[in-house]
């Protein structure tokens, strides 16, 4: 069950360190890619409390690059000003879909960058920030690979470098203004229609608050969920093979983020059935009654944010198993089963191929391969891949304290 990648990497001796602090999962590696392409090797943390704790165990970290909204004993600003106390000399880059901030609200010469990220920029202001860096990850053609599938009218002809990040932000930018036409016209059509119903103006005063509070939070999704297409995209040509490879994989990470939002709204955005979660997920690729995949486990009612992160994984999964594992054989199959230890209150979720093909290792690492080990950071956990001869096994251990709601 081999993944192909042709990501080359060349290392120097002398890497530079930035420490990335960002909650969801597909926008940190889409961050560790924008400064591994800067020249820098980074470290991963998912909220303040585990960005603090690499601080004060390492002494090679030269730049905080983090996100603002965060769950956790403190959001990204907060960090930013414990970390420009206590260790001065470390540099600071904050980003966020939902606030701006001025010169005055942020630590002195921290910058500040709005979500969706223009990852050409990011990675000039780093340079800029902390020297040229020793780290080749990108091949030199990539641009010219990401240019032809925003522009396959070009008909091969060469793109400048930089073209494609130009464009994606063009467009994102676009969007945005788009968004931002269609979240006013929502505002007068409501006050339209309070006025209609013979609303007083104390009940319009409080509907016009509760309102503002309902646009901000969609408009923060909004620029997340761009956040993430944008994320998505961009993890995925950069490790394609072809124009068709890359759009394919696009396609189907699309698919199983929307097939997420889906249960999600669902559940109103509440908890959702664990079950529910990796039936969504598996279903188009193999029918459960077919007997060639089995799921079995209680019933758990998981929260957004762990059901985009297994739903993204489990398509990952599915995605190679019918490709190079059990279910590009006829007679292979799937087994899902997951447990909850009560005396130790963690997950133990395990995904076994059987009957398929012979396995080996990859020999290089895919998105989708870290993804699905950076799933067990998301939940503070563990993800074991094992390339068995025999059938492959991923296995999930997470404390349940990260799947499920505080009651």
């Amino acid at each position: 069950m081999e993944v192909p990648d042709t990501m080359t990497i060349g290392r120097s001796a002398a890497l530079r360190a930035v420490l990335v602090v960002e909650d969801e999962m597909l926008l940190r590696m889409r961050a560790v890619n924008m400064v591994e392409d800067a020249g820098f090797t980074a470290v991963e943390a998912i909220n303040a409390d585990d960005a603090i704790a690499v601080l004060e165990s390492r002494s090679d970290i030269e730049l905080l690059f983090t996100d603002i909204q965060m769950p956790g004993s403190m959001d990204g600003l907060k960090l930013a000003y414990a970390v420009h106390e206590r260790w001065p000399l470390i540099k600071i880059i904050l980003v966020s879909g939902q606030l701006k901030l001025a010169d005055d609200d942020r630590p002195a010469d921290s910058r500040f960058f709005g979500k969706p990220l223009d990852g050409k920029q990011l990675i000039g202001e780093m340079q800029d920030m902390m020297g040229k860096g020793a780290l080749k990850v990108v091949p030199d053609d990539i641009s010219a690979l990401i240019a032809k599938a925003l522009h396959p009218e070009a008909n091969g002809k060469t793109a400048r470098p930089g073209l494609a990040d130009a464009t994606s932000q063009e467009f994102l930018t676009a969007e945005n203004d788009s968004l931002r036409l269609l979240l006013e016209q929502a505002g007068i059509d409501a006050k339209v229609l309070l006025a209609q119903a013979g609303i007083d103006a104390k009940e319009r005063e409080a509907a016009d608050k509760l309102q503002k509070l309902i646009l901000e939070e969609l408009h923060h999704r909004i620029k997340n969920t761009l956040a993430t297409v944008s994320a998505i995209a961009s993890q995925s040509l950069r490790t394609a093979t072809s124009i068709e490879h890359g759009q394919h994989a696009i396609e189907g990470r699309l698919v199983a983020l929307g097939r997420a939002h889906d249960l999600l709204l669902q559940a109103r955005w509440a908890n959702a059935s664990l079950e529910h979660t990796i039936r969504g997920a598996t279903e188009p690729y193999v029918s459960i009654g077919s007997g060639r995949i089995s799921i079995h486990g209680p019933e758990i009612r998981i929260t957004s944010g762990a059901v985009i992160a297994l739903a993204m994984t489990l398509n990952e999964l599915c995605t190679n198993t019918t490709k190079f594992g059990a279910l590009s054989e006829p007679a292979g199959r799937i087994e899902i089963v997951w447990k909850i230890d009560e005396a130790m209150q963690r997950l133990y979720l395990t995904w076994s191929e059987k009957n398929g093909p012979m396995v080996h290792a990859p020999s290089r690492q895919s998105f989708g391969t870290r993804l699905m080990g950076s799933l067990g950071q998301q939940l503070k956990g563990e993800v074991k891949l094992t390339y068995d001869p025999a059938g492959f096994v991923y296995v999930l251990n997470v404390p349940m304290a990260s799947l499920v709601a505080p009651a």
